[in-house]
């Protein structure tokens, strides 16, 4: 069974947090339900970048990125290599370190689940 560590963030998980997921997960549904609030200002349809994240470990074991996703992650804040759409994300068999990054392009945070 895969675990994703969250890294520590100052708004959504200060301390950092591990949580225990299975093969299929979506990360941001993960991360929702296990009360690391990143923001979804397109409810994840892949309409936009506040969900954006940097796999830090694990980047090969998810599922492949979409055209759209790339078109979208072109216009995210803080961009490298081994970034994704957290809603685009699909949790595969090895464990995932994410790390969320301090700024995103939000202009109306969304509210907590």
């Amino acid at each position: 069974m895969p675990k994703v560590i969250f890294l520590p963030n100052e708004e959504f998980c200060p301390e950092g947090m591990v949580v225990d997921a299975a093969a299929g997960d979506n990360l941001l549904e993960l991360a929702h339900n296990a009360g690391v609030e990143i923001h979804h200002a397109c409810d994840g349809s892949c309409a936009c970048t506040t969900c954006h994240v940097i796999i830090r470990e694990g980047f090969d074991s998810l599922n492949e990125t979409s055209d759209q996703e790339e078109d979208m992650l072109d216009k995210a804040w803080g961009l490298e290599m081994d970034s994704r759409l957290s809603c685009q994300c699909i949790v595969g068999e090895e464990d995932l370190v994410v790390e969320i990054p301090k700024y995103n392009l939000n202009h109306a945070n969304e509210a907590a689940h």
